[in-house]
């Protein structure tokens, strides 16, 4: 048996000699992702996860974990699983062509005009 200096471990009766053993499917909670509404009408935003045995649990723990001290209208719990994202080897999907410069305000032509103005009140007020 182990002995420590933390009770709790001598009371668990934890045999030296125990071979680990590989964890078996259902050993671990499912991972489910939390998002939290501030108020009504706000966006969701994604807060972190929390591991629980089915969805209802997952609610309930994600409420005491992100929603016991702040305020809130809403919590969503979503298995992981079932986030589905983009690979971070496909970053060429959010290129944009070239010739979209008009959506982009820095290429004005009323931006040398601006940055003139700026660089004129820095030399007034030095």
């Amino acid at each position: 048996m182990i002995k420590s200096l933390d009770p709790r471990i001598t009371r668990a009766n934890i045999n030296v000699e125990d071979q680990i053993q590989p964890l078996q499917e259902m050993d671990q909670f499912q991972t489910y992702e939390v998002f939290h509404q501030k108020k009504r009408g706000q966006q969701h935003v994604h807060v972190g996860i929390v591991h629980a045995p089915n969805p209802d649990m997952a609610l309930i723990y994600a409420k005491e974990q992100y929603a016991r001290r702040g305020e809130t209208a809403n919590l969503w719990v979503v298995p992981s699983d079932q986030v589905f994202a983009t690979d971070y080897l496909d970053q060429d999907i959010f290129t944009t062509t070239e010739e979209k410069h008009y959506r982009d305000p820095g290429t004005y032509k009323v931006m040398d005009r601006i940055k003139a103005y700026k660089e004129r009140r820095k030399q007034e007020n030095k």
